[in-house]
């Protein structure tokens, strides 16, 4: 059996790593459930009273966040990074799951890289929607055509 702290210990600094200081802690409490892979013994999903938070991707070791671990990133990290703000205007899409287009992007963390997981926030701070990002974080402000974020999920999905 493996030991739980350990394994806490390491999908906290895969966070950290990922998506900021302190994101591990405010993502994975001390009570979450992991799920290994039944083939690989690999980490796969990481879940919060039954709500899956995050999943381990086997092809780069990176996590994809749900819209729940989303929030508890976005709430609870002191330093928020990889975030993505929309207008009023396009909001009411993003979170049905419709990708977001630089148009629409009225701020963006600079620090963002094509491929990099990303939160999809309205003008009041609200999670709309996670995905990935298309363009660099500096780029999503400055173009005004094209996708900016492929959505993976909106908060609005069912």
């Amino acid at each position: 059996m493996r030991n739980k702290r350990e394994i806490i210990e390491k999908i906290r600094l895969i966070a950290d790593y990922q998506l900021g200081k302190d994101a591990g802690k405010a993502l994975f409490p001390g009570n979450v459930d992991v799920v290994f892979s039944k083939r690989t013994g690999r980490i796969r999903h990481v879940y919060l009273r039954r709500k899956l938070l995050a999943t381990l991707r086997p092809t780069d070791g990176m996590f994809s966040l749900t819209t729940e671990g989303a929030k508890r990133l976005l709430h609870g990290a002191s330093s928020s990074r990889l975030w993505v703000k929309v207008s009023k205007n396009a909001a009411p899409f993003i979170a049905e799951g419709r990708s977001v287009f630089a148009k629409h992007v009225i701020a963006a963390d600079p620090e963002i890289r094509p491929q990099e997981e990303v939160m999809v926030i309205g003008e009041g701070n609200q999670l709309l929607a996670v995905g990935k990002a298309i363009l660099t974080g500096r780029e999503m402000k400055a173009f005004k055509r094209g996708v900016a974020v492929r959505v993976r999920k909106g908060v609005a999905e069912k």
